[in-house]
């Protein structure tokens, strides 16, 4: 029976996913262990000095054991209000499945970043490198990426959310299903990875359709994007014509748009165990 899976979001869902290896100096990594341990006690219990920062709002995710060393190879302004991170991974083991995110240690700043990968694991099995989409805050962590970070700074990383004792069901009688993608943003110069998308649909035509919403758009669209953008919000017309028993649904974006998208789709008759998000901020 094929399958099919809608994704709704205001940030890119991980439908996305060369530089050498590069290897920190000993004496760098011991400097990043000690500040990512620093947050761990002895028995595991995570602990951050801020109240309901990132570590505590996800204590109890699971995580990788590993604390893997990273060297900042490449940024590059995704938008006016995002920066894309390009990390060469140390850990020749180091690992992570598409949809999870990391634990981010900056040595020297008290506060563990959690972002998303939006790179794919192929390109981290390929080229060792690891890419992060972080939009500008007041956080220290995302403010540290967008008025600090340059090439060569040094990190270190932990990967989270982990599907644990997840088994992959064989011999089910499943087929290579749809994906439609649902991506509001401000204005087209906020859709990140637009062009990677487009690129997506056009490689996998059928398999793969995507319709930007814009909210506040300005200026012209251009034509290349133009039949695929919608303006105005995401409606329940928009996604019931999408509900099916063989449908799966997933949202991401900030909690206020989670919980309403949630509760659209509730009202159009999903069923609960169908809708997935990540809500750990």
């Amino acid at each position: 029976m094929a399958h099919s899976t809608v994704y709704v979001g205001c940030t890119v869902p991980q439908l996305l996913r060369g530089a050498s290896r590069v290897f920190p100096s000993h004496s760098a990594l011991g400097v990043l262990r000690h500040s990512a341990f620093y947050y761990c006690t002895v028995n595991g219990t995570i602990k951050s000095k801020r109240k309901m920062d990132h570590l505590e709002r996800t204590a109890n995710n699971f995580r990788q054991e590993v604390i893997t060393q990273a060297k900042v190879c490449g940024i590059t302004n995704e938008s006016e209000t995002v920066k894309r991170l390009r990390l060469a991974i140390a850990n020749k083991d180091f690992t992570f499945k598409a949809g999870q995110w990391v634990d981010f240690f900056i040595p020297g700043v008290s506060v563990v970043g959690g972002f998303s990968i939006c790179s794919s694991p192929g390109l981290l099995e390929r080229e060792g490198i690891l890419e992060l989409a972080v939009k500008h805050t007041d956080h220290p962590p995302a403010h540290w990426i967008h008025t600090e970070c340059t090439l060569d700074s040094e990190v270190a990383l932990r990967v989270g959310a982990d599907l644990h004792g997840y088994q992959e069901g064989k011999g089910n009688g499943h087929k290579l299903g749809t994906v439609k993608l649902y991506y509001s943003a401000k204005n087209t110069s906020e859709l990140l990875f637009k062009k990677n998308i487009l690129d997506l649909t056009n490689t996998f035509p059928g398999k793969i359709t995507c319709c930007f919403h814009v909210t506040q758009q300005r200026s012209q669209i251009c034509k290349e994007l133009q039949p695929h953008v919608t303006e105005g919000r995401i409606s329940a017309k928009d996604l019931e014509k999408h509900v099916s028993n063989n449908t799966s649904w997933y949202i991401c974006g900030p909690p206020p748009m989670i919980e309403s998208i949630s509760k659209l789709l509730s009202n159009i008759g999903v069923p609960e165990n169908s809708v997935f998000f990540e809500k750990w901020w």
